[in-house]
């Protein structure tokens, strides 16, 4: 799917249903190295399909390993027994760090003249440490620009006989997998020394798991060292499978607690190799409800309905962990996360990201050199000039989406990054969250649309949306402060400024009650003047889009249904004949000891008609999928229970 520069998340009301997960990016792309150096051939079946897996398969192939495609997610990869065919090659290998490190380790022990670039994020990403381990078993490894960074350049290795080398645990456990994987290539025993403490040991189990399955037996000390024995070589299984991805599984646990639920992933469980399962363990000490099979996982919110703030080490889930940091402004208390280092050196800062997009919820936030703790604000909104940044890091994306569970939902710039690990996770996201439904009610001037807006929102018990009372606001506010009508940058700089509250029948702008000013003919004509700017349109919008909060909304105006909510879960367009509509207004002005009379009013009528349908930003028009009601022989109280019969029908 292609997405836009930014994707709008509206607020949820709930989350119930099933996901199946796609395979674990970790896994698939350990089992496609390791097929690779294989003796044998290996059939892989639900194996990822993303930007990082399409960088070690293209990897692979330009290395001359066969790799065919055999429909759905199904590959035939036929081993090299670590001999790639190609001796001399370029590599790009985009910002997977899970294809970069175990192709740098295996390619720098093949015997071959490679070069291994990235994007320049992956150029920033520390590798020396692993480089400097595989010079220690002779390899001959150059850095082209930075030192200690990416990109390299791989000469032919003369392997040197010594059998112990060691590597740091505390930058990244890809470097320790990387040396694991790779050793089997050497002649002799080798042994692998951790120095520091390991950080993300569950993912060097799923590294041991892997080798071992390819018949490749590591010798352990604990976690301080690791033998890869002599003689050692890949066997391939023949079929194997990939686990659905644990750490994916994380954003639907938890839109499972903090929606109600129950949500329940499929494809990964506590059979599972991987440590992000744990994850589940985590949301119970939230309060979480929790069940779990061998192959699945299901979620849902406390009996109380309200998580609470936890202090963890979260050496064992790091990249699931990012996950609690979200769920962290729905809970009561702080919450902080610990053992966290390894953030700073992914894809972004993940710390320094994620304090900066919770702190626009108005969290306060207090980050560290390995943790971040958060206290989440007493009402979560995101503030209207304010979107998600994703920093071209799947993981913000995926774990900012739960912020849609907020009073005013979510704006996701740069949703396309998820594409890494899990291409159609807003797809996924969708089926199983529900969305604050919004009845939306266009119509033509005088056709009753606001009256009968109102009724049917006090008797389900929405809130009210009057949107063109926003443009009679805002030309009071330009009227007020000498900003001329046809000022469009101005006039979209007052509308994101000024501050406006209905409470009943009532407005008020900026601190100030203003209701009989907005109920005059002049300020309506004023209002159709500034309401044909795009630039006034699309900055109100954040304004609208405030008003969707539980348990719904009616909203009314002239393009509720096309442009300010067009997953509305039911559009009315709503009309009258134009003489009953000048009748309705002149009993309004009568009512509020104006005078008035029907030509005149037919007259107006007909020409802001014309007006409405003919201008070029939101024109006013009966939507595809919007129900006509024309109330021209309907009383009121017809009116309002013809929309909530046709509500319930649907709803």
């Amino acid at each position: 799917m292609t997405y836009q520069k930014f994707i709008d998340l509206p607020p949820m009301l709930s989350a119930q249903g099933t996901v199946r997960l796609p395979g674990s990016k970790s896994i698939s792309n350990r089992m496609l190295l390791l097929a690779a150096l294989s003796h044998g051939v290996t059939e892989i079946h639900d194996l990822l399909h993303s930007d990082d897996t399409e960088h070690m398969l293209k990897g692979l192939r330009t290395l001359g390993v066969v790799v065919e495609a055999l429909g759905g997610h199904v590959y035939r990869v036929r081993g090299c027994a670590g001999d790639f065919p190609v001796k001399d090659a370029q590599l790009f290998l985009g910002n997977a760090g899970t294809a970069f490190r175990p192709l740098t380790a295996a390619l720098a022990l093949a015997g071959g003249h490679y070069q291994l670039s990235g994007v320049p994020r992956m150029h920033e990403r520390p590798i020396a440490d692993l480089v400097d381990a595989l010079r220690g078993l002779g390899a001959d490894i150059r850095y082209i620009g930075t030192e200690g960074f990416p990109p390299l350049e791989i000469h032919p290795a003369t392997l040197l006989s010594g059998s112990r080398i060691a590597v740091r645990g505390d930058v990244s456990s890809q470097f320790l997998s990387a040396l694991l994987m790779a050793l089997p290539l050497m002649p002799n025993a080798t042994t692998v020394e951790v120095k520091g403490e390991l950080i993300s040991k569950p993912y060097v189990e799923i590294t041991l798991a892997m080798m071992a399955r390819f018949d490749v037996q590591v010798v352990r000390d604990g976690w301080s060292s690791f033998t890869v024995p002599a003689g050692s070589r890949y066997i391939a299984p023949g079929l194997i499978h990939v686990e659905g991805d644990a750490s994916s599984a994380s954003y639907f646990l938890a839109a499972g607690v903090i929606g109600g639920g129950p949500v329940r992933v499929e494809g990964a469980g506590h059979d599972s190799i991987q440590g992000d399962v744990r994850f589940a363990e985590a949301l119970q000490l939230m309060g979480a409800c929790i069940a779990m099979g061998p192959n699945w996982m299901e979620a849902r919110a406390p009996e109380n309905g309200r998580i609470k703030g936890i202090e963890l080490d979260c050496n064992h889930i790091p990249d699931a962990a990012m996950t609690l940091a979200v769920c962290a402004l729905f809970a009561d208390g702080v919450t902080t996360l610990r053992n966290i280092a390894s953030w700073r050196v992914k894809e972004t800062d993940r710390i320094a990201a994620m304090a900066a997009e919770l702190r626009k919820f108005g969290a306060t936030v207090e980050e560290g050199a390995d943790f971040i703790r958060i206290m989440p604000p007493q009402s979560l909104t995101l503030a209207p000039q304010h979107s998600i940044d994703t920093y071209d890091d799947h993981r913000m994306a995926m774990c900012f989406s739960l912020a849609a569970f907020s009073q005013a939902g979510v704006r996701i710039n740069d949703p396309q990054c998820v594409a890494k690990t899990f291409p159609d996770y807003f797809e996924c996201f969708a089926r199983v969250v529900k969305a604050v439904p919004v009845i939306a009610i266009d119509g033509p001037s005088a056709s009753g649309k606001g009256t009968v807006a109102q009724l049917v929102a006090a008797q389900l018990g929405f809130h009210y949306l009057d949107s063109g009372a926003m443009y009679r606001l805002l030309a009071l506010a330009a009227q007020q402060q000498g900003v001329a009508l046809d000022a469009e940058d101005q006039l979209a700089d007052l509308a994101v400024r000024m501050e406006i509250c209905f409470e009943g029948i009532d407005s008020w702008l900026d601190g100030v009650q203003v209701t009989d000013e907005l109920r005059s003919e002049q300020s309506a004509a004023a209002a159709s003047s500034v309401a044909v700017f795009p630039a006034v349109r699309t900055a109100l919008l954040g304004k609208q889009h405030a008003f969707r909060r539980t348990p719904g909304l009616v909203a009314d105006g002239r393009d509720m249904a096309s442009v300010v909510f067009p997953d509305a879960v039911l559009k009315i367009f709503l009309t009258a004949s134009t003489e009953v509509r000048a009748e309705r207004r002149y009993k309004q002005l009568m009512e509020k000891g104006m005078s008035a009379n029907i030509p005149d009013l037919l007259e107006k009528i007909r020409a802001r008609d014309e007006s409405d349908s003919q201008r070029s930003v939101a024109p006013l028009q009966q939507m595809p999928g919007a129900s006509l009601l024309d109330t021209t022989d309907l009383t009121i109280e017809q009116a309002v229970q013809e929309v909530l019969t046709r509500y319930h029908s649907i709803h």
